[in-house]
């Protein structure tokens, strides 16, 4: 607790001086790089790096029966895997909450900004819909696996070919595909995770900065031209937010995303050819 105490407070006056504990800015992200193609057995993969974070994300689908209410729209499914080889804070066993909650969070980015054309996906409505699961993996966790995680999730998404489908013996070929993509929209969601301590907010935490983290607000935005759209955004964190610090977040959140965003977009372009 006291280790924690002297963290916080070099993070604090590090803040105070409008620079990071690693002397970042309060919107600079650590540097990312991406890489395609990481497994063979998967319809789409991808690993992202931000800093010394590192995750893994693969897709896979089937045919499935749709739900009642959406006849004619395929499914989605998003699920995380905290490794203990990430961590020494995670074991095996059964998902706990934080690794529900990391899927939960990106299957919401992705679920409400529309990137998935879900009524592409229908095969007989009523009957079989292609559904896509997400499996979300970290490697080194080194804070911030949520924009990560949905950095990987697109990335995967975009270079996702379809598997064969043979309708006559109602079987997916697992292991062959075809040259069609996973149906996407133009909207690209981009998931940014705003972290306060003290009195100062920023983005893109480090594990040092989680652990001393007050509250957080997750907001997943898109847009190409003009002010972003808000998809989904969600607050966790005991300390509350006054309508000062909301308007302060969400300035700093659309710097930082008339930043990223054109970045991403051109990144995704890159490595879906």
């Amino acid at each position: 607790m006291e280790t924690l105490s002297l963290t916080r407070k070099r993070i604090i006056d590090s803040l105070k001086e409008g620079k990071r504990f690693d002397g970042r800015r309060n919107d600079q992200f650590r540097e990312i790089s991406i890489e395609t193609g990481v497994s063979n057995k998967a319809e789409g993969s991808a690993r992202v790096k931000i800093g010394n974070t590192d995750v893994v994300v693969g897709i896979k689908m089937d045919v499935t029966t749709p739900f009642a209410d959406s006849a004619n729209k395929g499914t989605l499914m998003v699920s995380a895997e905290l490794l203990p080889l990430s961590s020494s804070r995670y074991e095996y066993g059964p998902p706990k909450f934080e690794a529900i909650e990391c899927g939960r969070l990106v299957d919401r980015a992705i679920r409400e900004s529309k990137v998935i054309d879900f009524e592409k996906l229908c095969i007989k409505e009523g009957e079989k819909v292609w559904s896509v699961f997400i499996d979300l993996y970290p490697i080194n966790d080194d804070g911030n696996l949520l924009d990560a995680f949905t950095i990987g999730a697109l990335v995967a998404l975009k270079n996702a070919r379809m598997p064969v489908y043979d309708e006559e013996k109602g079987k997916v070929q697992y292991g062959e595909w075809t040259s069609k993509k996973i149906p996407l929209t133009d909207t690209i969601p981009l998931l940014l995770s705003m972290h306060k301590v003290g009195e100062s907010f920023f983005v893109d935490p480090n594990k040092e900065e989680e652990d001393t983290s007050e509250t957080n607000l997750m907001i997943a935005m898109s847009g190409a031209t003009g002010a972003p759209i808000i998809h989904a955004m969600q607050k966790n964190g005991e300390d509350g937010l006054t309508s000062a610090d909301f308007e302060e977040v969400l300035t700093l959140a659309e710097k930082v995303w008339k930043e990223m965003y054109p970045k991403l977009l051109k990144d995704l372009e890159h490595k879906s050819k």
